[in-house]
């Protein structure tokens, strides 16, 4: 039984033409980047040419761009380097003292790696208001008003630190492409919505890069995330691209490298990987997503029509990414769902992959405030450019049958009732 890879989301395939491009830098230029000598000199220019190739594709300045191993340490350092690194700046006021806590702005869709670092701004002392979505994971703008007018609250007497709020947010971060729906957000209008306020914006693009044509500078926002594994490039390297006018506290000490933004030695063969997967993925974009949105509809399409009971969660085109489907099997529980299709070939998700060992319910569609039965039944398929219609009806074919034999197993009363 062929296996049908339909979880890109969580990761995507190495191409050979990325492969072909990193393989001279692993053996015949191997120089430190940093280096004086002629092979540091040969890396150097490799490196240069590579990060010219990634702002020349996603509308940046190549001195904007900031190497990272990945999505999750992009957002590290975007988040904890605009707020000014809180957990070393921060401190409790002194007895009689009053001092405005910091605030941050968040959603309440967010990638763990985003979540986690603002549960760690909460334990310094700041104040995150985390911004609600809608029933198709849409961002409220209406609650992004609120929430900046909320700056002139009166302390409270009784306790004057906890409740003080009469200071602008220092930051806003909202996703551009949420991982488990496909949902996009609206950043630029958010971006237009707190300008005045000068407030910087990131934006964890991983999920959208590659997917959709971005513009860094058109888009607006201070930084910008991603990660090459998700556009086909290789595991371990990423990106962060702030604009020249954020300031950016460093979170790794110890070198010069990067205009000192950020310490460490280049993965010269890792960044010449990413700027090729890159420059692939952007290549003729809008064809590629015309063709990946019609296998996305036509697998849309054959699971509707013979299962009118599913739940589809993620919102339709052009709101939401061309190749992410979140649906739900009403009766049928995720889990074992997802290993009696892994025993049928079939490799998807139940939600982020980075939160995969967690039993707990999907956050992102608690927020959306969906039912239990349709939260605890969720599966996440997620195609990419391999992938092809035969696949596809293959797959359904299979998902068809796990589900039949799924439903069987239950009790009469409890299956779902066909609409």
């Amino acid at each position: 039984m062929k296996p049908i890879y339909l979880d890109h989301n969580a990761t995507t395939p190495v191409l050979p033409e990325v492969l072909e491009a990193m393989a001279p830098f692993w053996n015949e230029t191997s120089g430190n980047p940093s280096s004086r000598h002629q092979h540091g000199r040969s890396g150097r220019r490799a490196l240069d040419e590579a990060r010219e190739c990634i702002a020349d594709n996603l509308g940046s300045d190549p001195d904007e761009i900031i190497f990272t191993s990945g999505g999750t340490e992009s957002n590290h350092l975007a988040i904890f380097g605009i707020t000014q690194s809180p957990i070393a700046s921060h401190s409790m006021p002194s007895s009689g003292d009053v001092i405005p806590r910091p605030r941050a702005i968040t959603s309440t869709i967010e990638h763990p790696s985003v979540m986690e670092c603002f549960h760690s701004l909460e334990k310094h002392g700041w104040i995150i208001d985390r911004i609600s979505v809608d029933f198709q994971g849409h961002v409220i703008l209406s609650s992004l008003n609120d929430v900046i007018r909320h700056e002139n609250t009166v302390p409270s007497p009784v306790d004057k630190f906890s409740d003080l709020q009469c200071n602008l947010p220092r930051l806003v971060s909202i996703m551009l492409a949420n991982n488990e729906t496909g949902a996009l957000q609206p950043v630029k209008k958010i971006v237009g919505m707190v300008q005045s306020h000068a407030i910087p914006v990131h934006t964890d693009a991983v999920q959208a890069i590659g997917k959709i044509a971005i513009d860094f500078h058109d888009l607006g926002v201070s930084s910008l995330s991603l990660g090459a594994h998700k556009f086909h490039g290789p595991k371990g390297i990423g990106a962060l691209i702030v604009h020249r006018d954020c300031p950016l506290s460093t979170i790794l000490q110890g070198g010069h490298q990067q205009s000192g933004r950020r310490a460490g030695t280049e993965p010269v063969p890792l960044i010449i990987g990413m700027a090729k997967a890159l420059e692939l993925a952007c290549k003729k974009l809008e064809q590629k997503d015309l063709c990946i949105s019609q296998i996305t509809q036509h697998f849309r399409d054959r699971l509707m029509k013979t299962l009118p009971g599913l739940v589809i969660n993620s919102p339709v085109q052009p709101y939401c990414l061309p190749n992410t489907l979140n649906v739900s099997f009403p009766g049928v529980d995720a889990q074992l769902l997802l290993m009696a299709l892994d025993l049928k070939g079939i490799s998807c998700s139940v939600g982020s992959a980075c939160a995969s060992g967690s039993t707990q319910p999907s956050p992102v569609l608690k927020a959306m405030k969906l039912s239990k039965e349709v939260i605890n039944s969720a599966v996440r398929f997620s195609f990419g450019s391999t992938n092809t219609l035969e696949e596809v009806d293959e797959a359904v074919e299979r998902i068809l049958d796990v589900v039949q034999q799924q439903m069987d197993l239950l009790p009469v009363q409890q299956l779902p009732h066909s609409s």
